[in-house]
């Protein structure tokens, strides 16, 4: 199939009819500036060959006019039967016939089913590997729905390619084999996962087992719970007979006796040991009073003597520090004296030349104040136009609202131009003498020229009556009167009374505008600090001083240097004198502080003394001998008693094993009753369950269940095995269609990159990456211009393909090299005339400059008829 003409007619901006014809063999170019209409050329040629006639999604609504109408497109094609016409009309009376010559062949559905004929059937057709839409230059781009059929298209391809692939090994045989299995598979497993399918034969199968293996268990749970009853029965039974027999009996009594007595006789030896110990504390008690006595005797006569000693040392260093205090104070008193002398002095010579630096500022400030004055003036009178060009500015409307009145106007005189053109339309001719005897409207009828008539309108005819026409109902005239009523409803908004109106008050407000723009930059000019800022700067500038006596500045500032020298000196001399002082200060007090101490020391000291008593040392050393004397006594004794007596911890230890085995006997007694009275309850119940004999059916049942479940594991897995085999052998296939692709690919892939390959991605049927120099690149990580590209170059080998299985198709790329740069696009061009040789290839592009090297036939859209 190629294309020869197009025609377009109510499709989006061609309300009027526009065809484009010559179209060639080989390479055809239609350039063209943006907004010319081939994007809709390209939208144009989709809808007829994959858009049914009866359609109204929102792709055939967005091909009508904002005017309205109805779309209608013919497109003439020639195969290898001859010429035809496809035309279709959509929304208002559609229709679609398919003509050869002047000979209707086909319409409505037959239309339809004959050109999804000439398509070869691919929901995707030639639009999902040869045609490249505007914005979409990638080979993986669109809709969800665009890129399923475009995968459909390429798998249909590779369906009719070669003779290999239509082999069992491939082609739609394997696919209809390769789907049975998976149909039967999908009846046991889910998929992906492959895990057994709720409420399939395998998860049954799964479910039963789990089951009786469950039941299986229980029962043999049970059956050993019974086993397991008798044996400890009888184990209780033996031990409550060994633990309730006579002699067990009285060997516990007789042991517990013992060790009772053995205990109690410990006892009693063990408080005669504590009595002789407790009297060995008092013993020791007694030698360290004494100790301790004579110890604070010695010390706190040893304290006093220095206390004494150091308190008169204190006394002495006192009154040394405080002479040396009342020298330091006298000195700082005559510097601080001299500091304020110096400081009077500097302030007057400050105020002095204070005084003569205003007298000579306001001397040379006189100029100064004269420009501020003015600057102030004439920033004031800016200040006041800005304000007033300011509030003119706020009246009118706006560019905005003007652009929106001016496009109501503009969509007004559309819909009347649109209402008289559908209008019935009324010539008069006059005979000779008659001109003007036709009344419309009160008015005479010009003759010789069509008038419009959009609504019932009555002709007066003079000396024959009226004529009234009514025109056929027209949506038109509603289209004038919702334009009309958006126009006034804008006016009104900005209370104008018409378009020239509102014209003339936007453009006094743009003048108003700009005045205010300029007042305000010559008020920026004058005062970029703001007026205020202006009159303070004026108000710094000193009036000038009528005292004659004022000294020059020159001598005032040397007389307040010399001032401020003599200041310096005396605060060095007085801060000088004032460090001394604290320093003075500080000796003082640590010293009073010392002597205080050292006072209160030696008061504690005597006073320990005195709490002493009248004792003499050698009285307290002859109480401390007595005091060890009665200890030895007393540790003797105690340790002839603890070496007679019994170990208390082991004759306790004795009565409690032997109280101990007596009450565990008793527990264990108590235990085992009850427990046998239950294992004889539980044995009773289950002997009249049958448990061996349901444990036994279980097992039975249990094996049937598995036998089944390892049947429908080996055919899930015969299932399995076999779809891998048929999807490998499916892999293998698309190989073999990768290679003719590859073919086609490596003389235009080696214009732009020599050596260059592409690997292939199974599932997609696309590139999936470029391989440059040994190194692989995936696709998506390729810049823009690039894969474009590859993307043009791919298109172009599928295109040679899908002739030489003899589906030829036009090549059609609209705007398809968007990031191509200069030097890649010449050899793109070179790409394009290479495999225009055998196809009819069609370019769209906005850019004129550079597809003028493209070379190719020019097509032009010119108007039909």
């Amino acid at each position: 199939m190629k294309l020869r003409a197009i025609t377009l007619t109510n499709v989006r901006r061609f309300t009027d009819p526009v065809r484009i014809d010559g179209i060639a063999d080989g390479l055809n170019v239609l350039s063209e500036p943006n907004e010319t209409g081939k994007s809709t050329l390209f939208d144009a040629l989709h809808a007829v060959f994959f858009k049914p006639h009866g359609s109204s999604d929102k792709e055939i609504k967005a091909l009508r006019p904002h005017a309205g109408g109805a779309p209608e497109i013919a497109v003439e094609i020639e195969t290898g039967e001859g010429r035809f016409t496809l035309s279709k009309r959509w929304l208002s009376r559609p229709t679609a016939t398919v003509h050869r010559g002047d000979r209707l062949i086909a319409q409505s559905d037959e239309a339809e089913a004959w050109i999804a004929g000439i398509l070869g059937g691919a929901p995707g057709g030639p639009s999902g590997l040869i045609w490249v839409r505007q914005g979409l230059t990638t080979l993986a781009e669109g809709s969800g729905k665009e890129e399923r059929q475009a995968l459909e298209a390429r798998r249909d391809l590779m369906s009719s390619v070669g003779d290999e692939v239509e082999a069992m090994t491939g082609g739609r045989r394997m696919d209809a084999a390769l789907a049975r299995v998976r149909e039967d598979l999908a009846r046991y497993a889910t998929t992906g996962r492959g895990s057994p399918r709720t409420g399939g034969p395998w998860k049954a199968a799964l479910d039963e087992v789990a089951r009786l293996e469950a039941d299986h268990a229980a029962l043999s749970e049970t059956a050993r719970d019974l086993h397991t009853a008798l044996d400890e029965r009888k184990r209780a039974r033996a031990e409550l007979r060994a633990l309730e027999a006579p002699d067990a009996v009285a060997a516990r009594s007789k042991r517990l006796d013992t060790a009772r007595a053995a205990h109690q006789a410990a006892l009693r030896h063990a408080e005669t040991v504590e009595a002789a110990a407790q009297k060995v504390g008092m013993s020791r008690l007694a030698v360290t009073a004494a100790n301790r006595r004579l110890d604070d005797f010695r010390a706190a006569r040893d304290e006093a003597q220095a206390a004494g000693a150091e308190a008169t040392r204190a006394a002495q260093a006192l009154a040394e520090r405080r002479a040396k205090l009342e020298q330091a104070q006298a000195t700082r008193d005559m510097a601080e004296a001299a500091l304020q002398q110096a400081q009077q002095t500097l302030t007057a010579a400050q105020e002095t030349r204070r005084r003569a630096e205003r007298a000579q500022a306001a001397r040379d400030g006189a100029e100064r104040r004269r420009e501020l004055a003015e600057r102030i003036a004439q920033a004031d009178a800016a200040r006041d136009a800005m304000e007033q060009a300011g509030a003119e500015a706020r009246i009118g409307p706006d560019a905005k609202a003007l652009h929106r009145l001016e496009a109501l106007a503009g969509a007004l005189a559309s819909a009347r131009a649109a209402r008289d053109a559908a209008a019935t339309q009324i010539v008069a001719t006059y005979d000779a003498g008659a001109e003007g005897r036709i009344l419309l409207e009160g008015a005479a009828l010009p003759g010789g020229r069509a008038l419009p008539l959009p609504r019932a309108t009555r002709l007066t005819i003079a000396g024959v009556g009226t004529l009234e026409i009514r025109p056929g109902g027209s949506d038109a005239g509603d289209s004038v009167e919702s334009a009309e009523s958006a126009l006034r409803e804008a006016l009104d908004r900005i209370a104008a009374p018409s378009l020239e109106a509102a014209r003339a008050a936007a453009a006094t407000r743009d003048a108003a505008t700009r005045r205010h723009a300029e007042a305000q930059a010559r008020l920026t000019a004058l005062a970029p600090d703001g007026i205020d800022a202006l009159r303070e700067a004026l108000a710094r500038i000193p009036d000038a001083e009528e005292d004659s006596d004022l000294p020059d500045p020159t001598a005032a500032e040397a007389a307040e240097r010399q001032a401020r020298s003599d200041h310096d000196t005396a605060r060095l001399a007085h801060d000088l004198a004032a460090e001394r002082l604290s320093g003075a200060r500080s000796a003082a007090a640590g010293t009073e502080a010392a002597h205080g101490a050292a006072q209160a020391r030696a008061a504690r000291a005597a006073e320990a003394v005195a709490r002493l008593g009248d004792v003499s040392d050698e009285a307290l050393v002859q109480e401390m001998r007595s005091a060890a004397e009665a200890l030895a006594a007393a540790e003797a004794v105690h340790a002839d008693r603890l070496r007679a007596a019994p170990d208390l911890g082991t004759t306790a230890a004795e009565l409690s094993r032997a109280d101990s085995i007596a009450e565990t006997a008793q527990a264990e007694i108590a235990r085992l009753k009850p427990q046998i009275a239950r294992l004889e309850e539980r044995i009773a119940r289950s002997s009249g369950e049958a448990v061996e004999e349901r444990l036994a059916e279980t097992a039975q049942a249990l094996e049937a269940a598995r036998a089944d479940l390892a049947r429908i594991e080996h055919e899930v897995a015969v299932l399995t095995r076999l779809d891998a085999a048929l999807d490998a052998a499916r892999g293998a296939a698309r190989e073999r269609y990768f290679a003719p692709v590859a073919q086609e690919l490596r003389p235009l892939l080696q214009l732009l990159w020599p050596e260059a390959d592409l690997a292939w991605e199974q599932d997609t049927l696309l590139p999936r990456a470029l391989i440059r120099a040994g190194q692989e690149e995936t696709v998506d990580i390729l810049s823009g211009g690039t894969q474009e590209q590859l993307a043009l170059l791919v298109r172009l080998a599928f295109a040679r393909m899908l002739s030489k299985a003899g589906r030829p198709a036009p090549v059609i790329l609209d705007d398809a090299l968007v990031f191509t740069d200069d030097d890649r696009i010449e050899r793109m061009f070179t790409a394009l005339h290479r495999q225009a040789g055998d196809l009819q290839i069609l370019v769209l592009t906005c850019r004129q400059r550079a597809f003028r090297e493209l070379g190719g036939r020019l097509l032009h859209l010119e108007r039909a008829g």
